[in-house]
């Protein structure tokens, strides 16, 4: 038994939040029935074409859902929604702001009929306030939020290379929605959750937000090296190959100078006797430690490294992460099925030994749609007139 086996979820989604958070909760065994526009579906079916014909992004957040066609405008859709939520836990949308309200399925438009569903709302800037009903696309957070102020090289901020403010937004939606589960088991009533990708990616930026408080200067833009925090970061090896290494404690300091770089008097030269001395002359000690490994391959430095209990890492890409010998060793990897037949996918983190997470297929569009309208009573020759009516 997994934790949401019996929990259905009725979700009208697209994109990335939304999707992943609805995956999240039919990892854990819910029934997630997925509504989708005739003929279109989800728009991020079409990103890209990546995986054997299908888009990276769907692939990713839509295992183990049903999906429904389902023409929302349409009059006959009100009738099929309304008994979709008669049976349903949880409502997830992320349409465009005022849609689900448009549409009468905002919680207050629902709570007295449904008393114990619970709808979640996600937005970009929530149900309120003077950016209510602005668009957000994923991108518009990561700047919207300071995000980009802080990320990049000095001379030009850069974007996130995954969708994070969605991702952020799915994570804090899947969450919340976990809690009110609880929250229901207790009090026997739903509620209303408001999830806005600007305060999910205002979260994460609280360290920086700090760092800048009161005025103070905010974290400069260092690349793929730390703003604050130095040496913290990717350094080229003589063999082309580069090396990502960390120090977090002037022990660590110590042992890097005499088992890394073989020059223990740096350790207590005053440009560098603080973390903050070695911020402010990160130029010279990074020529420093490039002349270093110059003379050596990246797998030469890991093992001084090592040696001297630095962290590091490679610097991996994707080609790199497919074949990862820790993930491999763990197990971490399985199949899921697709329309067009299997195709790997991760297992969702955290090694549970009570329940074996869900992973089932990810649906064609409008797989399930005659299936679940005959579950809601709906003869064939009903169905056939609600899609001669374009209503599925």
């Amino acid at each position: 038994m997994r934790p949401l086996d019996g929990i259905t979820v009725v979700t009208l989604e697209h994109a990335i939040a939304a999707p992943f958070c609805t995956r999240q909760l039919a990892d854990l065994g819910a029934r997630v029935i997925k509504v989708e526009r005739p003929g279109v579906g989800d728009f991020a079916r079409a990103y890209d074409e990546r995986v054997n014909g299908l888009a990276s992004h769907f692939v990713w957040t839509n295992r183990s859902k049903e999906s429904l066609t389902l023409d929302v405008k349409h009059e006959e859709a009100s009738v099929v929604l309304n008994k979709l939520l008669e049976g349903a836990d949880v409502l997830v949308q992320n349409l465009a702001p005022g849609a689900a309200a448009r549409l009468g399925l905002s919680y207050d438009a629902l709570r007295e009929k449904f008393p114990r569903l619970i709808v979640c709302d996600i937005s970009g800037y929530g149900s309120d306030g003077p950016y209510r009903d602005r668009k957000a696309y994923d991108l518009l957070i990561q700047s919207e939020s300071g995000f980009l102020s802080i990320t990049g090289t000095p001379e030009e901020p850069a974007k996130a290379g995954c969708s994070i403010a969605d991702i952020s937004a799915g994570m804090y939606a899947y969450s919340n929605i976990l809690a009110a589960l609880i929250q229901r088991g207790k009090t026997g009533k739903g509620c209303n959750i408001d999830v806005s990708m600007l305060e999910s990616m205002v979260e994460w930026m609280s360290y920086p937000l700090y760092y800048a408080y009161n005025g103070a200067s905010p974290p400069p833009r260092a690349g793929a090296a730390h703003a604050t925090i130095y040496p913290y970061g990717p350094f080229p090896a003589g063999d082309g190959k580069t090396v990502m290494l960390g120090l977090q404690n002037e022990r660590e300091w110590v042992a890097f100078c005499d088992k890394v770089l073989s020059q223990p008097e740096l350790a207590t030269d005053p440009r560098f006797s603080s973390n903050s001395r070695r911020t402010v002359a990160r130029a010279e000690l990074r020529a420093i430690i490039v002349d270093v490994f110059a003379a050596m391959t990246a797998e030469q430095v890991i093992a001084r490294l090592d040696d001297a209990q630095i962290a590091n890492a490679h610097m991996n890409d994707m080609h790199d992460l497919w074949q990862h010998p820790q993930l491999k060793a763990r197990e971490r990897w399985t199949e899921v099925a697709t329309p067009v037949g299997k195709i790997p996918a991760l297992l969702p983190p955290g090694v549970p030994d009570a329940y074996a997470p869900r992973m089932d297929p990810i649906p064609a569009l409008g797989q399930h749609t005659d299936s679940i309208l005959r579950e809601l009573g709906y003869a064939d020759d009903a169905i056939v007139k609600l899609r001669d009516q374009k209503a599925i």
